[in-house]
C-alpha cells in the first residue's frame, strides 16, 4: 500500500513538473531533430553529401533557398523545402509560446524572489529537520555563525560531493563557531536516509513548499529545470555576510564558506 501511495505521489510530481514546464518541453523535444533536418537541407542546397557542409560558415544561400525557390525544377528540393519550412514555423511558434506563456510562472516567482543582499537580516523560518523535529532559525541567531546551503537533491552526484565535503570539514566549522544547515524541498525521511548513508552530522531541513527558498531568493538554473545551488554565510548578528552560487562546483561552496568565516574572526 505504501509503495502504491509512493508511486502515485511520484506520478503526481511528474505530471506537475510537465504541466509547469510544458512549453519548454515541447520546444526542446521539437528541436531535437532540427540538427538532422538542417543538415539534410544544407546538403540539398549546396549539392553535396559531405558532412563538412554542416560546419562551414556559409548561410546566405541556405537562407535564400528557404525564402525563394532557387531550384524550381528540383522536386526533392521543393518537397523538402516545404517540409523544413513548416517544421521551422512550428519550432518558432513553440519558442514564442514558451516566451509568452511558459516563462510567465517563472517571471511571477522571480518577482516574489528578491535576491537577498549582503547586510540583510537572515529570514526567519521554521522547518522540519531530518528527524521530523521543528527547527527555528531564531534558536541559533546570536549564538552561532550560520552556513546555510541550498542544494538540489539528496544522493545526487554533485550534492553528495558537496554534502560530504561539509562533513569532512565539520570539525573545522565547529572551530569557527559555525553550524551547517542544508536545505532542499525533499522530505525529512529522504534527508534522514541521505544523512545516515554518508554519516552527515549536521542539519538537513525540508522546504517542501519552497517557501524558505523564495525568502532567500534562490532561483533555479536552466529555465528553472534545476533547483539552485546557493550557500549563505550569516554572522552572529543575524546578518548575511556572503552569498555564493555555483551549480557545477559543489565542493567550492565549502572552501568559500570557510574563507569567509575565517575573515569574520
Amino acid at each position: 500500500m505504501l509503495l502504491f501511495l509512493g508511486f502515485l505521489k511520484n506520478i503526481k510530481r511528474t505530471m506537475s513538473f510537465i504541466k509547469e514546464h510544458i512549453w519548454f518541453i515541447l520546444f526542446f523535444i521539437w528541436g531535437i531533430p532540427l540538427t538532422y533536418y538542417r543538415s539534410k537541407f544544407r546538403k540539398i542546397v549546396y549539392k553535396t553529401d559531405s558532412w563538412t557542409i554542416n560546419i562551414k560558415p556559409v548561410f546566405m544561400k541556405e537562407i535564400k533557398a528557404l525564402v525563394k525557390k532557387i531550384y524550381p525544377k528540383d522536386r526533392n528540393y521543393l518537397r523538402f523545402r516545404r517540409f523544413y519550412s513548416a517544421y521551422l514555423i512550428i519550432y518558432f511558434m513553440l519558442f514564442g509560446g514558451y516566451i509568452a506563456f511558459g516563462n510567465n510562472k517563472e517571471t511571477q516567482n522571480t518577482q516574489k524572489m528578491k535576491k537577498l543582499e549582503i547586510g540583510s537580516d537572515v529570514p526567519i523560518f521554521t522547518l522540519k529537520d531530518q528527524f521530523g523535529n521543528d527547527f527555528n532559525i531564531e534558536s541559533v541567531i546570536g549564538k552561532k555563525n550560520l552556513v546555510i546551503f541550498f542544494y538540489p537533491k539528496d544522493d545526487s552526484p554533485g550534492c553528495t560531493k558537496e554534502a560530504c565535503s561539509f562533513r569532512d570539514n565539520f570539525s573545522v566549522f565547529e572551530k569557527e563557531d559555525a553550524i551547517i544547515i542544508g536545505i532542499n524541498p525533499q522530505s525529512p525521511k529522504t534527508h534522514l536516509a541521505f544523512a545516515k548513508k554518508y554519516r552527515l552530522k549536521y542539519l538537513l531541513l525540508s522546504d517542501s513548499e519552497k517557501r524558505v527558498q523564495r525568502f532567500f531568493g534562490v532561483k533555479g538554473d536552466l529555465f528553472g529545470l534545476f533547483p539552485g545551488r546557493v550557500t549563505f554565510i550569516v554572522d552572529k548578528k543575524g546578518k548575511v555576510v556572503h552569498r555564493f552560487k555555483s551549480q557545477l562546483k559543489p565542493e567550492k561552496h565549502v572552501s568559500e564558506a570557510l574563507r569567509i568565516l575565517k575573515e569574520l574572526e
